[in-house]
């Protein structure tokens, strides 16, 4: 049996939240699979950020935890952490789902690469180490699949 190592393991983790076979339930890939452009910008519930909106702040974190990887103290003013959408169209939404896998697969590059010792590392300009985020950052994917569930639901879908 082949010993995996933390960073395999931890890669799988991430995966498993944003297109795997996820142990809790669908992974995100699949719950935005039947979403179109109208659900993703309706907002079903009015103090509730839209499908669209999560989609566009889960990417933006998917890159703001790849540089940090690479050494930047990265935070996110408002306007990038959950942006506005500026076009509502068919093809802007498969453009933003497309991006979102895009952003995903150069972090998982970036972390399939990282040596065992980096994960002890402190984040730049943060208190926790590069271990904490990474099992964040599946945790912060699963936690928003879960919202983006419940807004599903609520446009009865």
């Amino acid at each position: 049996m082949k010993m995996t190592s933390e960073v395999e393991r931890i890669i799988q983790q991430m995966q498993n939240a944003f297109d795997g076979e996820a142990w809790h339930g669908p992974a995100l890939a699949e719950i935005l699979g039947d979403v179109d452009a109208k659900m993703a910008a309706a907002r079903p519930v009015a103090s509730a950020h839209t499908i669209w909106e999560l989609t566009l702040h889960i990417m933006a974190w998917e890159e703001v935890i790849r540089r940090r990887l690479g050494g930047e103290p990265v935070t996110l003013p408002e306007e990038q952490n959950f942006p506005k959408i500026a076009d509502a169209s068919e093809a802007a939404w498969r453009k933003t789902v497309e991006g979102l896998k895009e952003k995903h697969k150069v972090l998982l590059a970036a972390v399939s690469v990282l040596p065992l010792a980096r994960l002890e590392d402190k984040v730049p300009g943060k208190d926790y180490n590069v271990y904490t985020m990474l099992h964040g950052s599946a945790q912060h994917v699963i936690y928003h699949a879960g919202q983006i569930v419940m807004l599903k639901r609520a446009l009865d879908h």
